[in-house]
């Protein structure tokens, strides 16, 4: 866990940090648009994400947007960072298999690239011919 998402702040620190009243935690907590963590004692425990996450709820209700429109976004903006982690996982997976590859090369283990669809390749694993047009060609 990092910094921004240690609960630190009681629901009255939080509301004065991010400038709203105790309830308005509560109400936007009941709508889901905040999550605080809870100590033993049930006590709603608040990070500095959610201080953050709870003055960008501020500022667009602010800007003239119900917490309809306001979920809406936030959703989206999470969407969007998970969709951005996994295209940042699967780049850098990409970047391990072409080093791996120009590795390959080099040390020439690699003699030839084919491409083969996964079917035909565990048909040939197993045993089975190939249709001529798919056979590798051999040396």
């Amino acid at each position: 866990m990092n910094d921004r998402d240690r609960p630190l702040y009681m629901i009255s620190v939080a509301a004065q940090l991010a400038g709203m009243h105790p309830q308005t935690l509560r109400v936007y907590e009941s709508r889901g648009l905040v999550s605080p963590q809870r100590s033993g004692g049930n006590t709603r425990l608040y990070s500095q994400a959610d201080i953050e996450q709870l003055v960008l709820i501020a500022q667009l209700t602010n800007e003239g947007i119900n917490l309809t429109g306001v979920t809406r976004i936030l959703d989206l903006q999470a969407r969007l960072k998970r969709s951005e982690t996994r295209h940042k996982k699967q780049e850098q997976r990409i970047d391990q298999l072409q080093k791996r590859l120009r590795e390959a090369l080099k040390n020439h283990e690699i003699t030839a690239l084919a491409r083969f669809g996964p079917r035909a390749i565990r048909r040939w694993q197993n045993g089975h011919s190939m249709p001529r047009s798919q056979k590798p060609h051999e040396n």
